[in-house]
């Protein structure tokens, strides 16, 4: 089985947040299970240190009416997987993959269209005639339809496609002159294809287009059918879900494994835990907080309204005069910014506010946290809470997406239970959440919960796997 990836992020070359994650982990371990893996992503200002020993093998060109774009392929084979990158200064050699921070690069629509007419161009130059060509995010979704449209057209053996949803609210939605961008003849600028209330949607293009829709956990499978949850594109999802899957997805317990976290003071495991203590202590002494036998709440996370950290924010003054300690590290909205600084400034010793994106000391704050919060609004899979699980430190998180798939509730099933659940944007349930951690804390059942996190699989094997049963069925259906 041949199985191309396109996406428009893939660690360790390029990241912005989780849809990196997943494309850097997914496809090697495809490649484990015995797949034939290529993976293909633009090449970004910052990849060269990622890729290096890169090399070029192919120079090419693609078209659309009024601009010829050239572009060079080049490649890396590393993990047992083919990592092609379209490199194209014009388009990609840039401060920020989407744009500056907070805002968009005006020709995204441009940028990504050529993107995915350029990775079908690198295939056919190079005779790769994959079995299944697998797209990732609004980004992709394009090549979804510019392969049903060569099918249609009676052009050479197509492949079978999957798009995958990481976020739905992130659509890539322009103006209708950005059809150009794709193309395509007029026929698919219609309700039934990709316009979406006079623009053009490069989402809507994917999830119209593609044989197969899976998105990243079976409760936000059901979740993005509703009118709630759905931004808008719910009765397309209900119109197509006898194709939509949810799939769960995995984390790579190689590099986030606390035994072996180079990034850690102390390590441990489920089986020799010492170590989480050590770490605890390390963090308090670098992030300036005071009393490391005080119950530490951590949080790693995009500083938004869709994380409910203005949730967290509610929540400090009253959980620090409990004797709680905060520990938040991540970059977002403004505002959240200034409100964290002002609750650091007003705590002092017990509010830690490290508002910058840095990598090692997420490890730490993972290791050195007794609990973990994720009170997001929506959370279409969500990777925090699992290496928070795999790190020793309980999740208190809302009921939605992969955190109602991954957090059982420790007073609904204690039998099972690694986490405290409240429901979404109900500051009363976070807060009646977050005074059941303190009461737990330092109990043998707060022990009991944290050995069961520590001991389940997270790894991407049993999700491989359950992706090779999709290309097969899909495969299967076709012949």
């Amino acid at each position: 089985m041949k199985v191309v990836h396109l996406a428009s992020e893939v660690a360790p070359f390029s990241k912005t947040g989780g849809l990196a994650d997943v494309t850097g982990s997914l496809p090697p371990a495809l490649a484990e299970a015995g797949l034939d893996v290529t993976v293909i992503s633009p090449w970004y200002r910052d990849s060269e240190q990622a890729a290096a020993g890169t090399r070029t093998i192919a120079r090419l060109r693609v078209s659309i009416p009024g601009h010829e774009t050239r572009f060079e392929l080049r490649e890396l084979c590393d993990r047992g997987v083919n990592w092609w990158f379209i490199v194209q200064p014009g388009l990609f050699d840039r401060g920020g993959i989407y744009g500056p921070p907070g805002a968009d690069f005006p020709d995204n629509d441009t940028r990504y269209g050529l993107f995915c007419r350029a990775a079908l161009a690198a295939l056919a130059d190079r005779d790769c005639e994959p079995d299944v060509v697998h797209c990732h995010d609004w980004q992709t979704g394009p090549a979804c339809l510019l392969l049903r449209d060569r099918a249609v057209r009676g052009g050479p053996t197509v492949p079978g496609t999957v798009f995958t949803i990481h976020n739905l609210g992130y659509q890539g939605n322009f103006p209708a002159t950005s059809y150009d961008a794709l193309g395509l003849q007029r026929e698919y600028f219609t309700p039934e294809w990709v316009e979406y209330f006079g623009k053009v949607s490069f989402l809507k293009a994917g999830l119209v287009a593609a044989d197969r829709l899976t998105t990243v956990s079976p409760t936000y499978a059901r979740e993005i059918q509703t009118e709630e949850l759905g931004f808008g594109m719910d009765p397309v999802l209900r119109h197509r879900s006898r194709v939509l899957s949810g799939i769960l997805n995995g984390i790579d317990t190689g590099y986030w494994n606390p035994a072996t976290d180079r990034f850690l003071p102390a390590r441990f495991s489920a089986a020799d835990p010492a170590g989480k203590q050590e770490c605890k202590l390390a963090l308090f002494r670098e992030t300036g907080l005071t009393e490391p036998n005080r119950p530490l709440f951590g949080c790693v996370t995009r500083l938004a309204d869709q994380k409910g950290v203005d949730l967290i924010v509610s929540s400090i003054p009253a959980l620090v005069a409990q004797g709680a300690r905060f520990c938040v590290l991540g970059t977002g909205a403004p505002e959240l910014h200034e409100a964290l600084s002002g609750l650091q400034n007003r705590f002092p010793g017990s509010v830690a506010a490290i508002l910058r994106f840095d990598e090692p000391l997420a490890h730490r704050v993972y290791a050195g946290s007794d609990f973990f919060l994720m009170p997001s609004r929506y959370e279409p899979c969500g990777l925090g809470q699992m290496i928070a699980l795999r790190y020793g430190a309980l999740p208190v998180a809302t009921r939605t997406g992969g955190l109602a798939d991954t957090v059982f509730d420790l007073k609904e099933d204690p039998a099972r239970g690694n986490g405290l659940l409240c429901e979404r944007d109900s500051l009363a349930g976070f807060r009646a959440a977050l005074d059941r951690a303190l009461a737990l804390f330092g109990t043998p059942a707060y022990g009991r919960a944290r050995r069961r996190g520590m001991q389940t699989d997270f790894s991407w094997d049993a999700r491989a796997r359950e992706y090779a049963r999709l290309y097969d069925e899909l495969v299967a259906a076709r012949d």
